[in-house]
């Protein structure tokens, strides 16, 4: 009866973390803060499914199998035949990661934890900062893999071969390179968890999946060029291909060992484990193990968001981070062993690195002209071509073709675009604000183009 209860109140928990993280999302968005890149990407692809039609990103310029091969996008389409609206992205990132809360209880509970530790556990994962943080940054189909590798292990661990094996599947749908990390949780299974089947499953599966979408979908949908700039451009120093990279892993330690052990990657490594240092031990560390390559893709990264608690980046490794709590506490170690305790800790370590100070300051700035951007957007009537700036895009994007400014290739023929929307205050991303303003001017002189709105430095040209 006892359990019974908890778990109806680990349900409320679950569904008011849902609703927050929703609200959080929908506020951001609301507040003109979610960025191109990704979240007009995603919501385009999506859309375009939903339409019947090709989700060729105009952003990217190829077909959203060719950036992640994440066919996710294709089943979340069925939602936007309902009713088209990006706020399903944001619900459905909302639900997936507070849902983890469930997987990791359970986990709790048959590692043999206390029930009060189990119901802590739960709050632990709920209360990680990058739980919070990444429903804020617009919305990725990763967020769904982290209670899928919860549930995978916990299907391992009961016997659930066909719920292991839909779990797995949902994993590699959201992102190709997630299949390292399901074949390094498969070696987990199978060397320390003596789960052979599930092992043996896991480790074909992600090897499989890996060489199908690398050397298949995302060359097929995709374009070398792009392949390179967006999935091993961060990786330069490794080489220029998915099959130079492994070569000069071994042949160049010197440079390797000099961006691993850099101080960059020692301060996210005091990230990563902080919320959770307390339940770290020797005895409770091999679940770490199938963590190894998220882990090492990020060390080996030139690119600071991987290296933060900010970004998407992390999220696959907080399941075996937390596996690895649960196994210190069943062994009757850690510094914690009280929920009080246990909470207190993961509440400061939120209250310390969760974002959510950006609503009282850096969500704000577009406030003055909240109502002029609002107008600005309403007056975009047609699925017709538009140009505009990073913040402006994500409330655009169910069209077919829709591009953003970029100051270094600026379109030579203006008059191929229906709607061109500027905000010279706040520019975005990909210019400043005098070129913004140059722009400006050079379109009021643009034959064939009229101002149709100007208010607050927003303005919509539209083609006569």
């Amino acid at each position: 009866m006892e359990k019974k209860q908890e778990f109806g109140g680990l349900a409320w928990i679950i569904g008011i973390s849902a609703l927050i993280l929703f609200a959080c999302s929908s506020l951001r968005h609301e507040l003109f803060q979610s960025l191109a890149w990704d979240l007009e990407i995603f919501d385009q692809a999506v859309y375009l499914i939903s339409q019947g039609k090709s989700p060729i990103s105009s952003f990217i310029g190829f077909h959203i199998l060719g950036d992640h091969a994440a066919w996710i996008l294709y089943p979340l389409a069925l939602l936007y035949k309902i009713y088209p609206t990006v706020y399903w992205l944001f619900a459905v990132q909302a639900i997936a990661l507070s849902f983890g809360a469930l997987p990791t209880w359970y986990l709790a509970h048959q590692a043999g934890l206390k029930d009060s530790q189990a119901l802590a556990m739960a709050f632990v994962y709920l209360l990680y900062p990058v739980i919070f943080n990444v429903n804020l940054f617009d919305f990725h189909p990763e967020v769904m893999a982290v209670p899928a590798f919860l549930g995978a292990v916990l299907a391992a661990r009961c016997g659930k071969i066909w719920w292991f094996c839909a779990s797995i599947l949902l994993i590699l749908g959201c992102k190709a390179v997630l299949s390292l990390t399901v074949a390094a949780m498969g070696i987990w299974l199978l060397i320390f968890e003596k789960r052979r089947l599930y092992g043996a499953i896991a480790i074909f599966a992600g090897i499989t999946w890996f060489i199908v979408a690398t050397k298949t979908i995302i060359p097929i949908f995709g374009t070398e060029a792009a392949s390179i700039e967006r999935h091993i451009g961060r990786y330069s120093y490794l080489g220029n291909s998915f099959s130079e990279m492994p070569q000069n892993l071994l042949n160049k330690s010197g440079i390797i060992f000099g961006n691993l052990f850099s101080t960059e990657n020692l301060g996210y490594l005091i990230l990563l484990i902080a919320p959770i240092i307390w339940g770290l031990s020797l005895q409770g560390i091999t679940p770490l193990f199938a963590a190894i390559p998220s882990l090492a893709i990020n060390l080996l990264a030139d690119y600071q968001p991987q290296k933060e608690l900010l970004h998407q980046y992390s999220l696959p490794i907080l399941p075996f981070l937390l596996l690895a709590v649960i196994k210190t506490l069943a062994t009757g170690r850690g510094w914690l062993q009280k929920k009080r305790t246990i909470i207190l800790w993961s509440l400061v370590a939120f209250l310390s690195l969760a974002k959510f100070t950006y609503f009282s300051g850096k969500y704000l700035k577009n406030l003055d002209n909240w109502q002029a951007t609002r107008e600005a957007i309403a007056l975009v009537k047609t699925q017709g071509t538009v140009l505009t700036t990073d913040e402006l895009a994500p409330h655009l994007s169910h069209r077919q073709f829709i591009y953003l400014i970029n100051r270094d290739a600026l379109p030579n023929n203006f008059n191929i675009f229906d709607y061109i929307l500027i905000n010279t205050n706040k520019p975005g991303l990909s210019m400043s604000k005098e070129l913004a303003s140059t722009l400006v001017g050079k379109l009021r002189n643009q034959p064939g183009i009229q101002l149709q709105y100007q208010r607050d430095n927003l303005y919509v040209f539209a083609k006569n």
